[in-house]
């Protein structure tokens, strides 16, 4: 990424965190590879110093939250995992889940060598329960596109869970895709994220636009928002 795609990738920015759409194919932070991450590169652009809150995986896009302190870093990450804090992807699917919409219930084995979660049908030490609100919201010839809500955060949930249902997301060959995306990206986003500020009594809501892909491009015919970069702000209800 150039200086110039950098700063285009930032939503919102204040005095205390910044919001920012990664691109497919970065990686959040630093890993064995030489490539710089998307942390590296706003961190250069920004001068300063910066705080990871949270991660996506390196072949997804989507909205991240970096924080500009200490305080504030521990603060957001506090609401991840909670109801104070709600976020939405995208996904486009081969073939579409059996309902329109649904909860997905599953245990989720992380097995860290592998760096890969299994569904699993038994409660263990081991396994933790993993759960997804789901909704078709477009259709193509040959292509579902989902909108997902998480009730929690487990490592690579939608990828295993919607691979567990039969319906690998696009481009996903490590849970069960027929082929890969030729630069290696999968088709799930993270494209909204709502919380509550740490310093004012005032909530955000931020939206990512996805990334200029055919796919992608062809589905938002009929939903143009998910083209768009945008953010607003409320006073919270006493």
């Amino acid at each position: 990424m150039n200086t110039e795609e950098v700063s285009s990738s930032i939503i919102f920015e204040d005095d205390f965190f910044l919001i920012a759409n990664k691109p497919s194919g970065i990686a959040a932070q630093e890993d064995k590879s030489e490539d710089h991450s998307f942390f590296h590169l706003l961190t250069e652009y920004c001068d300063g110093n910066l705080f990871l809150v949270h991660r996506l995986d390196r072949p997804t896009s989507g909205i991240m939250i970096f924080a500009k302190s200490k305080k504030s870093a521990a603060y957001y990450s506090s609401l991840l995992g909670t109801s104070k804090i709600e976020k939405t992807y995208l996904a486009a699917v081969n073939k579409a889940p059996d309902s329109k919409e649904g909860v997905l219930n599953h245990y989720l084995f992380h097995d860290s060598k592998l760096r890969k979660s299994f569904v699993t049908n038994k409660k263990n030490k081991q396994a933790k329960l993993a759960s997804l609100f789901y909704k078709t919201i477009d259709q193509s010839e040959h292509y579902c596109l989902l909108e997902i809500k998480l009730s929690s955060g487990r490592f690579h949930q939608i990828r295993s869970q919607l691979s567990a249902i039969g319906s690998p997301i696009k481009g996903d060959v490590k849970y069960g895709a027929r082929r890969s995306n030729k630069d290696r990206s999968i088709n799930l986003h993270s494209s909204k994220l709502t919380f509550p500020f740490q310093h004012t009594e005032e909530s955000i809501s931020v939206n990512a636009s996805v990334p200029n892909e055919p796919l992608w491009s062809a589905f938002a015919v009929n939903n143009p928002l998910i083209l768009q970069n945008n953010y607003e702000i409320w006073k919270n209800k006493t």
